[in-house]
């Protein structure tokens, strides 16, 4: 069911999707799933901006918008575990989500090398990739400030922007395939993100570890909760800002 309440504010503004977008800081096609789904609704930060933005009250986009104890009880329900670190997550959990996916298959990670020596792993990608599944790799640009910051805060320093080469390598046999694209991020994550439909995994970053030593959050998507959906926010932010590129060694250096 669409929110027609919002496609005429919009309309009435005079503004175009791209424009609203622009000015509330998300994509168009976020704005265009809050009107053609209704029930998935924007966090309240974005209800208020886009109410001011179009001069409605919230109430009238909004009908029925969630009490703070809704959304922190539909909040605990989307976080389905908590695991101390990376590497006490069962390796089964992670072919398993991407082995079930059928619309969204995403990795954004500056180098997640540890996943590239997984040959379960690259089976599961050709097999989505012959299935028609759509698959990003979002991998940091090792030229980028942000990666050289990394680097110095794991207390690796140069060995984070050689770690990610060695990553397209790694994935070379991907390039190529259908449905599967590459992109190189210059931002500064916070999570190595993990995504598989209405599940994903996201692993924090925490200054002077690892990510291998650092928190993994196993959540879900459900209906009236706000934190998976920020997570799939941020992929979307961060895939639309980054580079695509065509092969391994498509980065203005070398990949030796």
């Amino acid at each position: 069911m669409a929110n027609e309440r919002l496609r005429g504010a919009i309309v009435e503004s005079g503004m175009t999707l791209d424009q609203v977008g622009a000015r509330l800081g998300v994509s168009a096609k976020t704005v265009e799933r809050w009107i053609n789904h209704a029930k998935r609704k924007p966090y309240r930060r974005f209800q208020y901006a886009t109410a001011s933005l179009l001069q409605c009250e919230v109430s009238y986009l909004w009908p029925e918008e969630q009490t703070s104890a809704e959304v922190t009880e539909a909040g605990n329900a989307e976080l389905v575990k908590l695991y101390p670190h990376r590497s006490v997550v069962p390796k089964q959990l992670w072919n398993k989500l991407y082995e079930q996916t059928r619309e969204s298959f995403d990795v954004v990670v500056y180098s997640g090398f540890w996943l590239t020596e997984d040959a379960s792993f690259h089976r599961i990608v050709k097999e989505k990739s012959s299935d028609g599944v759509p698959i990003r790799f979002m991998l940091g640009d090792p030229d980028c400030p942000a990666v050289a910051v990394r680097g110095e805060d794991e207390g690796i320093g140069p060995a984070m922007a050689s770690k990610i080469r060695n990553a397209l390598v790694n994935y070379r046999p991907l390039f190529g395939l259908p449905g599967v694209e590459f992109r190189l991020h210059r931002t500064t994550l916070y999570n190595s993100l993990y995504r598989a439909d209405d599940e994903m995994l996201a692993n924090g970053h925490l200054y002077g570890v690892g990510a291998y030593m650092a928190p993994v959050l196993h959540i879900q998507r459900v209906p009236g909760g706000e934190l998976f959906d920020a997570y799939a926010e941020s992929i979307e932010r961060v895939w639309e800002t980054a580079r695509p590129i065509s092969s391994p060694t498509d980065l203005g250096g070398t990949t030796a």
